[in-house]
């Protein structure tokens, strides 16, 4: 049976850049039709609102799971998804941003983008007219924080409340991360090396939405009672130059089993993927029954389908 198609979404024709854009009751709703979205598709029944509909994807970055779950992601609402690679795309070297941006919006129905300088992103949405989606920037991952929302509330059956710990380099999944939890009245704390905190300005943002993170250098007292352990690799791409600094910086703040044995009784660990095991997680850790990494992953898809139904719809 057919599923039938809902009414416009209060959040149709929006951007996502931050997930500051959404107020409380939108960060719900999307959650919500994450949800019901991932129920349909899982017992077969198919919800195609988004026949006829483009999405232009930008790579600056290579990537698996966003390509992979935006591209499957609209294929199953019934759309087509274009991806773009930097050798056709050279924003602001071949063509300037704004000129991408608004000749895209001629020919696709929105535009994701995954950039090395958020700026980027906010000048196509400027630019572009209709709805642009930050795949990932220097400074934010909206769609992994919605992912990481939306495994948390599937395995502990809210996000009121809840305790998150971030361990590691306070970069742009943590600051992403502290506006999602501020957003669903999550408590987040983020134990980071010295010189690694996440940006003042993005922590002063999510108290004015909801919370201010607490932030500390000690990853045992940070994961104190936590129910949800999360961290990310200790270099990205663009910083490979850091990278041996950096390990010696990051090594007493590594997951593993010890780490784990702080938090709260059950707790679970996440991570956005790629995990370098033996630097920032252990092979223990990620790979034992406290992991829900998979999950985590295969919910990008599900949370960007919701978005994107409910940004075109």
């Amino acid at each position: 049976m057919q599923e039938k198609e809902r009414a416009p979404s209060p959040i149709s024709g929006e951007s996502c850049l931050t997930l500051a854009e959404f107020g409380p009751v939108e960060i719900r709703l999307i959650l919500d039709e994450a949800l019901r979205l991932k129920g349909l598709q899982r017992t077969g029944v198919p919800f195609q609102p988004l026949r006829g509909k483009t999405l232009a994807m930008i790579f600056q970055k290579p990537s698996n799971r966003t390509r992979v779950s935006f591209e499957v992601g609209m294929y199953q609402l019934g759309g087509h998804a274009l991806p773009l690679s930097p050798q056709e795309i050279q924003m602001g070297k071949r063509e300037t941003t704004s000129d991408i941006g608004k000749t895209l919006a001629r020919y696709a129905d929105a535009i994701m983008a995954r950039v090395f300088h958020h700026q980027e992103v906010e000048e196509l949405a400027e630019a572009a007219g209709v709805p642009v989606i930050n795949g990932l920037s220097d400074l934010h991952h909206p769609c992994q924080a919605l992912a990481d929302l939306l495994t948390i509330r599937e395995e502990l059956g809210g996000l009121e409340g809840v305790k998150i710990t971030y361990v590691g380099d306070g970069n742009n999944v943590a600051h992403s991360l502290a506006l999602g939890c501020a957003l669903t009245e999550t408590r987040l704390t983020i134990a980071h090396p010295e010189g690694h905190a996440p940006d003042a300005g993005i922590v002063k943002l999510a108290g004015e939405l909801g919370a201010t993170p607490t932030l500390t250098q000690d990853p045992r007292e940070g994961v104190a009672g936590a129910q949800v352990v999360y961290t990310d690799v200790w270099t990205s791409m663009g910083q490979e130059d850091e990278a041996d600094e950096r390990k010696n910086r990051f090594a007493p703040y590594q997951v593993n089993e010890e780490l784990m044995d702080h938090a709260a009784s059950g707790a679970i660990f996440l991570h956005c993927l790629p995990a370098h095991r033996g630097e920032e997680v252990s092979a223990g850790v990620i790979d034992g029954p406290r992991s829900r990494v998979f999950d985590q992953a295969e919910n990008r898809m599900h949370a960007q389908k919701a978005l994107l139904h409910m940004l075109l719809g």
